[in-house]
């Protein structure tokens, strides 16, 4: 298992230097930045395998740092560390494009799990598709996997790296619906309960950049009481079959 490269942004010096010890343990060569200032600068001095942010920093507070980065075109995963009162952070930060979250006062346990999970994610995605730069198209859709660009009717749209491993993974298994608990094990790396909501904020976030009516999607469908799925018959295509349907059942 190869050393991961890990960037830990926080300045409560006790919980620096435990994240320290357990992603040492870890086979992680860590480094810490005590303030936003020397966070922004160690952020962009090297290629990082992980960025552990928290949001309340002296300086540049962490919702920068994530959001000078996801302004760069390679793609560094980010945790962003929260207060469980701290909710709009929370969501600012997943806006932004960050990967998961943790509250403080937060499990060991539980954080550790959360970064195992993102490298795994990475390191799956990279042996899939890194070396054949696959091009999925699925209906209006084309995505290009090894560049990772998405093209909607022939335009680009710009997506989080959690947005596009989403699309990636709906459109590697088209008409197939998958329940929250699935989603957040095949795309999170993980499936802890509780964590359903973070599904349908990215479902809402995605919807709303490749839908042509978020309010009443097309693409990612709803299938209630199970789960989401890429729908590739365009609406007036499934219309028209219905409409057909009924004409014959009535002739009949």
């Amino acid at each position: 298992m190869r050393e991961h490269q890990v960037l830990v942004v926080e300045d409560e010096q006790d919980i620096a230097r435990l994240l320290h010890l357990h992603l040492t343990e870890a086979n992680c060569q860590v480094t810490l930045a005590a303030d936003g200032h020397q966070g922004m600068r160690q952020a962009f001095s090297r290629h990082w395998d992980l960025v552990i942010l928290d949001l309340r920093l002296p300086g540049p507070d962490g919702l920068s740092i994530c959001r000078a980065l996801r302004r760069e075109q390679v793609y560094v995963p980010v945790l962003i560390l929260t207060s469980k009162s701290s909710e709009l952070d929370r969501v600012l930060g997943l806006e932004l494009g960050a990967d998961d979250y943790v509250s403080k006062p937060f499990s060991v346990s539980e954080l550790m799990a959360r970064v195992k999970a993102i490298f795994r994610r990475v390191e799956s995605f990279e042996r899939r598709f890194a070396s054949t730069g696959e091009i999925l198209n699925v209906g209006p859709l084309s995505i290009d996997t090894g560049g990772r660009e998405v093209l909607l009717n022939g335009q680009p749209v710009s997506l989080t790296a959690r947005e596009f491993d989403l699309l990636q993974h709906f459109a590697s298994h088209p008409g197939q619906v998958f329940s929250r608990a699935q989603l957040l094990d095949s795309v999170w790396g993980y499936g802890h309960e509780g964590y359903e909501h973070t599904v349908n904020s990215h479902i809402n976030r995605l919807r709303s950049k490749v839908e042509p009516d978020p309010a009443q999607p097309e693409l990612i469908t709803t299938v209630w009481g199970v789960g989401y799925k890429l729908d590739t018959a365009p609406a007036a295509a499934r219309s028209e079959g219905h409409a057909a349907d009924n004409v014959v059942s009535l002739s009949a």
